[in-house]
């Protein structure tokens, strides 16, 4: 706590003012006129000779209490003038709301270790502030919100959850951290706080999130403690994948983009290592703003974990790694339930997909068999095709629907249309890509009503004819016309072109490398932190242990039929998967987040309507004393006037 004053006098005034302490001393040493005085005794002549004493400087000084006095009133008026105060803590109110910010931003090292870690340090110093009677709440939030300490008035309690929040590779919104707290501060939906003082929210962060629209503060009063520095240089990795070489189908490439987010040109090595091992290595410089693609020649790779590191001596390091996990295929399972249909048969039994897939036939009678059912029902196959048939229940696995509709799911049929016109093609989707149907047509088709979620793949001038709709972790695809149809009186005939035009084997291997699980066979597996990642295993029935890049250990619990759900994606790295002690899979979890890599701290941040600057200090308010010395002189002056008369008096 510093002494603080304020001048509120000029020179001149000073000058005058620092007369007054010379002019009383002088007025002390001024001869006094004397009178005679008879006295009958010489005992008493000691009262009448005092002012003798006038003229001996030292002798003057030390007797007389009166001018100290005098000169501690003008001392204490003096300094008075000079209004002495000093900084205290604001009192933010009766109730307290630390948001902290654990998003991956907040992993940034311009402050000293981290943003993070001074986060903390700024609330716990709030916590250190607060007065009796005062409670308070934290909230740790990334893109989630997790309430770490409900309200208390414990200080202990408070500091032990703030010490407690780890930092999280996630992005950051502060949406649901704002509706935690406005539930708890605003009468509408709780009664948890006196809503007749608005609760302190403060608001920990480096600002790395949008605008909140669509919100109101109400009784929030909002404060934003800004951590970080303004300007901060980073390059990170945004983006890496691993696709087929383009003339080589056997080999593979990696692709990393790399991102300046800082003010000046950057420079720095990349280098890609594969299982450990550094392979390639390349510089890079650029721009600011800009960004810079390198493409990395891996040859014939089955599988391997491949990292990438850039090395530019930024602030943010989170950013500079990235990795893909290559895992060993595994040929998919596809079951396929037909009455008979030659050239899906064939289309399946291409060289490409008995490459990557392996074929069961069963006929639509077996659907009626229990242990055929109970068999779908457990997750042994990948993708089952239901063609011009259905089951009562739907398996746990992906499934393609021709001429007829899945069971469950919303999924409702049109009016049956004769030869509908194909209009659109979302290429955009992995199904369709290198597709052309500008040769294919329909002599009959009952047009889809696609449920919501879904996504209509082919359209035409009559409706849907190939639609996707996600179910409970699988995906439904249906195809509006049957390939084959029976109905007629010349038996088999064919109810569309398309088994015969070149985009139909590409198709077919399409549906099996995307429903069959094998898009990201030779590609990398990657996710985003907080991303769910389901996990098959090898062998259905038994249960999987997933190791995290810090190397701690999950045991899974099976969801459905050989599928697990796995969430705790926080950590960027590597995660393995074992089954009976053996590696099974292994999957990569990254950043590549450009608002997460921009770390440029935002002075203010919006909430609703609300406008919050940011304040780099606590809140203060300056306390003078200055009425207290006044009052003080005043008690001084009383004193001296009581010890004059008293002396006149005798």
């Amino acid at each position: 706590m510093n002494l603080e004053l304020a001048n509120t006098l000029s020179l001149w005034q000073w000058l005058i003012l620092g007369l007054v302490p010379p002019a009383i001393v002088a007025l002390y040493f001024l001869k006094l006129k004397r009178r005679p005085v008879e006295v009958p005794s010489t005992y008493l002549w000691h009262r009448s000779i005092e002012d003798l004493h006038v003229n001996t400087l030292w002798q003057r000084l030390r007797n007389n209490l009166l001018l100290f006095l005098q000169l501690a009133v003008v001392a204490l008026g003096m300094l008075a003038v000079l209004q002495p105060g000093w900084r205290t803590h604001v009192s933010p109110g009766k109730h307290v709301i630390f948001l902290i910010d654990r998003s991956a931003s907040m992993q940034a090292s311009d402050v000293s270790p981290s943003r993070l870690e001074q986060a903390k340090r700024q609330a716990l110093a709030e916590v250190d502030q607060m007065a009796s009677g005062e409670v308070g709440m934290v909230i740790a939030f990334s893109d989630t919100a997790e309430v770490r300490q409900s309200f208390t008035d414990s200080r202990a309690e408070l500091r032990r959850a703030i010490e407690g929040i780890q930092p999280s590779g996630r992005s950051t919104s502060v949406l649901e951290a704002l509706r935690v707290a406005s539930g708890l501060a605003n009468p509408s939906t709780s009664g948890d706080v006196d809503v007749s003082q608005p609760a302190a929210l403060y608001i920990f962060s480096d600002g790395n999130f949008d605008p909140v629209t669509g919100f109101a503060l109400g009784n929030l009063d909002p404060v934003y403690r800004p951590v970080g520095l303004p300007e901060s240089e980073n390059v990170g990795i945004v983006a890496m994948n691993v696709r087929r070489h383009e003339s080589r189908p056997d080999a593979l490439q990696a692709f990393v983009r790399l991102q300046n987010f800082g003010s000046r040109q950057a420079q720095g090595d990349l280098t890609l290592e594969v299982d450990g091992r550094a392979v390639d290595y390349t510089r890079f410089a650029i721009a600011p703003g800009e960004s810079h693609a390198v493409v990395f020649n891996l040859g014939v790779l089955s599988s391997g974990v491949l990292h990438a590191h850039a090395a530019a001596g930024d602030v943010f390091a989170l950013d500079d790694e990235a990795w893909v996990a290559i895992n060993r295929p595994r040929r998919t399972r596809v079951l396929l339930v037909t009455p008979g249909n030659p050239d899906l048969q064939r289309g399946l039994t291409t060289s490409a997909v008995q490459e990557i897939a392996e074929l069961t036939l069963a006929d639509p009678a077996s659907l009626e068999d229990e242990a055929f059912v109970q068999k779908m029902a457990t997750g042994q196959f990948d993708l089952v095709i239901y063609d011009r048939c259905g089951p009562k229940q739907m398996p746990q696995a992906n499934t393609l629907f021709i001429g007829r509709i899945p069971p469950s799911g919303g999924w409702e049929q049109q009016e049956r249309q004769s030869v509908p016109q194909i209009i659109d093609i979302d290429v955009s989707h992995p199904l369709m890509e290198w597709l052309d149907l500008g040769d294919v047509d329909v002599v009959e088709a009952t047009p889809l009503r696609v449920p919501p979620g879904g996504r209509i793949l082919v359209d035409s001038n009559r409706g849907p004819l190939l639609a996707i709709s996600p179910r409970e972790g699988f995906e439904d695809l249906v195809l509006a016309f049957p390939l084959l149809d029976h109905s007629g009186e010349k038996g088999m005939t064919y109810a569309t072109n398309w088994v015969v035009r070149r985009s139909f084997p590409l198709f077919v291997f399409n549906v099996v490398s995307y429903l069959g699980g094998r898009r990201l066979s030779g590609a990398g597996e990657s996710y985003l932190a907080g991303q769910q990642v389901t996990i098959e295993s090898p062998v259905p029935g038994k249960t999987l242990t997933v190791q995290t890049p810090s190397g701690h250990e999950i045991a899974l619990p099976e969801t459905t039929g050989g599928k697990f759900t796995f969430q705790n994606t926080d950590e960027l790295g590597v995660y393995t998967v074992f089954s009976g002690g053996e590696v099974v899979h292994r999957f990569a979890v990254n950043l590549f987040n450009a608002a997460e890599s921009d770390t440029r701290v935002k002075p203010r941040i919006e909430i609703g309507q609300t406008t919050v600057a940011g304040q780099a200090a606590p809140r203060t308010t300056r306390r003078g004393i200055w009425k207290l010395l006044l009052i003080g002189g005043l008690a001084i002056l009383l004193l001296e006037w009581y010890i004059y008369n008293r002396r006149v008096a005798v």
